[in-house]
């Protein structure tokens, strides 16, 4: 008998949060335009999902109040972190690891994606920039505030090779078809004698090419060098295929150079030229 009540009392449970989630995702939808999946949709237990829009109904109340704080102020004002240049070179990723034990103590995280910027370069940055930074003060139980060290300080030599590679010439290069160009500027882009290409265009070239084999290896894909002048940007390379035809294959090898061009108003750069050595295009 003690185990049907226990029985009776957890569907009850149950019932009375999946009623209270129906009704604090009613009231996020009207009140702040909310979009939710059907019922059949649902994965998440009833206490993992009330505890998620409960957290979603504070967060968007505390921005509602658009209390900033400095990031200082919010890890509760530490004296005793030293300027990194009086911190000698054996001890810099000790206290690092402190530093960044610290911010995590108080929901702050500092990400970087550039393998150029340093250990010294990081603490640096986050004792003399990230310190004065105002944040959103947000208070919410396992809620993360998120720095990315780039977004400071842009590595275009390394941002611009990263999207020449990976997002433009191996998908010219492999066989998968061309399909996203988020990288590329809309209209006018140039690859190699055909110019004036939009989006489409472009992506009709290369595909013809991959469909003229049956497979294509990538075997060598690299950046010798990139140059990053104001608002205008070089990257250059090799590569190396092995294109399959049936029983025949045969290797094409040559240089390839990516144009990027610089949004102004942005701050981005997109690619609006493209060379290839080697491929009938």
């Amino acid at each position: 008998m003690l185990c049907m009540n226990n029985d009776f009392e957890n569907t009850q449970h149950n019932e009375d949060l999946q009623a209270e989630n129906e009704f604090l995702k009613m009231k996020l939808m009207l009140e702040r335009g909310a979009v939710f999946g059907s019922a059949e949709d649902k994965v998440l237990p009833p206490e993992i999902e009330n505890t998620f829009l409960k957290n979603m109904i504070a967060i968007e109340q505390q921005f509602d109040d658009q209390k900033t704080i400095k990031v200082f102020d919010k890890i509760g004002k530490p004296s005793h972190y030293k300027p990194a240049n009086e911190i000698p070179e054996e001890q810099i990723d000790n206290e690092w690891e402190k530093l960044s034990a610290h911010l995590s103590e108080y929901g702050i995280q500092l990400e970087v994606c550039s393998p150029n910027i340093t250990i010294r370069e990081l603490y640096r940055f986050t004792i003399e920039e990230l310190f004065e930074y105002q944040m959103d003060d947000i208070d919410i139980e396992g809620l993360v505030h998120n720095f990315i060290y780039d977004e400071f300080h842009p590595d275009y030599i390394y941002e611009n090779s990263t999207a020449a590679k990976d997002e433009c010439m191996a998908y010219i290069l492999g066989k998968e078809p061309m399909e996203w160009m988020c990288h590329f500027r809309k209209q006018d882009i140039q690859l190699n004698q055909h110019k004036d290409l939009s989006e489409d265009d472009f992506k009709i070239i290369v595909n013809l090419y991959k469909q003229a084999y049956d497979d294509i290896e990538v075997n060598e894909l690299e950046v010798t060098n990139c140059i990053v002048e104001k608002y205008e940007s070089r990257v250059s390379g090799t590569y190396k295929v092995v294109a399959i035809t049936g029983y025949d294959s045969c290797t094409i090898s040559g240089n390839w150079q990516v144009f990027l061009e610089k949004d102004e108003l942005l701050g981005y750069w997109y690619i609006n030229n493209v060379q290839i050595e080697g491929l009938n295009l």
